[in-house]
């Protein structure tokens, strides 16, 4: 996302700069899309790397999660494993999730998610400041119902995020969202104990909804 021109330096008869804060708001910010706080705003920081998932691609995917669940999320437990601006996390709460963890490396990123649950009111997201791929090791093994992993995509952490959320994941029916700059085909995901139910590529993005299957390996690789 490139950033704004910056604004010429005001004279003492100029107007105030308002309306050139509003537009880098405007410019860097997503929306929520559904559910209990739809179009809420999201900041979206300048940080190398932060790419929010794409509107299109997320409504797909919570279109795919519906119908999968037969209707919205109520009662699903659900861990953002690289949240950034927390987009896909929290769209997964505003649709019902009864319990959400978005986790984020970067202290400043986090300090954001904070600032907007507490302005969302949103007292079934939990903020985690921890990396992605040890806070899915850490989790209590068949705990989660969805997964959502977007990590950077120069930072060869796909597999360790899938052999971590394999662990995390229910045995029976237990989901994982991947968004990956190339197409995680069969051969690739079934060593790993998954299998993919849905995939959708948008520009240079692909988007993968994944299965664990009952014989997926019970613990995450060392």
């Amino acid at each position: 996302m490139s950033r704004p021109s910056r604004p010429a330096a005001a004279t003492a008869k100029s107007p105030p700069a308002a309306p050139a804060r509003a537009v880098k708001r405007a410019t860097h910010e997503v929306r929520i899309i559904g559910g209990l706080w739809k179009r809420s705003r999201l900041p979206v920081a300048d940080r190398p790397g932060l790419r929010p998932t794409p509107d299109r691609v997320r409504e797909t995917l919570f279109n795919w999660l519906t119908h999968l669940g037969g209707g919205d999320l109520d009662g699903w437990i659900c861990l953002d494993a690289f949240a950034g601006t927390g987009a896909l996390g929290l769209e997964a709460a505003s649709r019902g999730a009864s319990a959400v963890v978005l986790v984020e490396r970067d202290g400043s990123l986090v300090a954001s998610l904070e600032a907007v649950c507490r302005r969302l009111q949103a007292n079934t997201v939990q903020v985690q400041q921890a990396d992605g791929v040890r806070a899915l090791q850490a989790q209590p093994p068949g705990s989660l119902d969805l997964v959502l992993l977007d990590p950077p995509f120069d930072a060869g952490l796909f597999e360790p995020a899938l052999q971590a959320a394999v662990h995390a994941v229910r045995p029976q029916g237990g989901l994982i969202y991947l968004e990956a700059p190339q197409a995680w085909e069969t051969e690739r995901l079934l060593p790993l104990g998954l299998r993919l139910l849905r995939h959708l590529k948008a520009g240079a993005v692909h988007a993968h909804l994944l299965e664990r299957l009952p014989s997926a390996p019970a613990h995450p690789a060392a």
